[in-house]
């Protein structure tokens, strides 16, 4: 290759392009070379380069997924979502006020005991928006059933003879996020409702504890 980048045929040499020598003839006729192009190698899924990459990355991303799923949800969501259970949305009328199917209102729905659901926080969630059509609980979503989003429309429900009750107030999706914050942190899971239970679920002995001894 002399100075000029150029190799001993007159073809010019870079990235992997050959290029004809201009002006060359044969015959007096112009001799054209066509032009060659080397594809370039692209990391890709399915390079080596890429696999390596996908091993290192994929894991550190689901680690970091589980990470924030598994906190603890906000000290103010759960206040927020403890109001909205108790004043806003009143499923203690139906629930009663520990959530444990003790309702407060013999006029209601018995409502299910939440401290033993075994629904994950995807499945609370659906509940809540889209109430139990014919089992009492209501939807908690002003459009549930006005645009199919929960698989039903108010037509549907209708044909089948499924009730479905009014909520107390509809809720907005971060309200709903709230409530099920609460029910995760104080209802979910935990024992039956003593007196130190209590104590710890309204944050001070309150006139509710006095039903459970000292």
């Amino acid at each position: 290759m002399n100075a000029d980048g150029m190799n001993a045929d007159g073809d010019a040499m870079c990235s992997g392009l050959r290029q004809p020598a201009l002006g060359s003839r044969d015959g007096g006729r112009r001799t054209h070379v066509h032009t060659r192009l080397r594809p370039l190698r692209r990391a890709s899924a399915g390079s080596g380069f890429g696999r390596r990459w996908a091993a290192v990355l994929l894991p550190s991303f689901w680690l970091l997924a589980a990470a924030i799923s598994a906190q603890p949800p906000d000290g103010a969501s759960v206040a927020a979502g403890m109001r909205i259970y108790l004043q806003k949305g009143d499923c203690q009328a139906c629930h009663g006020w520990a959530a444990d199917g003790r309702k407060m209102d013999s006029q209601m729905p018995d409502g299910a005991n939440l401290r033993m659901t075994s629904l994950d926080r995807d499945g609370l969630i659906e509940v809540i928006r889209c109430g139990r059509p014919g089992l009492g609980m209501p939807a908690f979503d002003r459009l549930a059933y006005k645009d199919g989003r929960c698989g039903m429309t108010e037509a549907d429900l209708k044909r089948l003879g499924l009730t479905l009750y009014d909520p107390a107030a509809t809720l907005q999706p971060r309200e709903i996020d709230h409530l099920v914050d609460f029910l995760f942190a104080k209802v979910i899971g935990k024992a039956s409702m003593d007196r130190a239970a209590c104590i710890e679920y309204w944050g001070s002995d309150v006139e509710a504890c006095a039903e459970f001894p000292r």
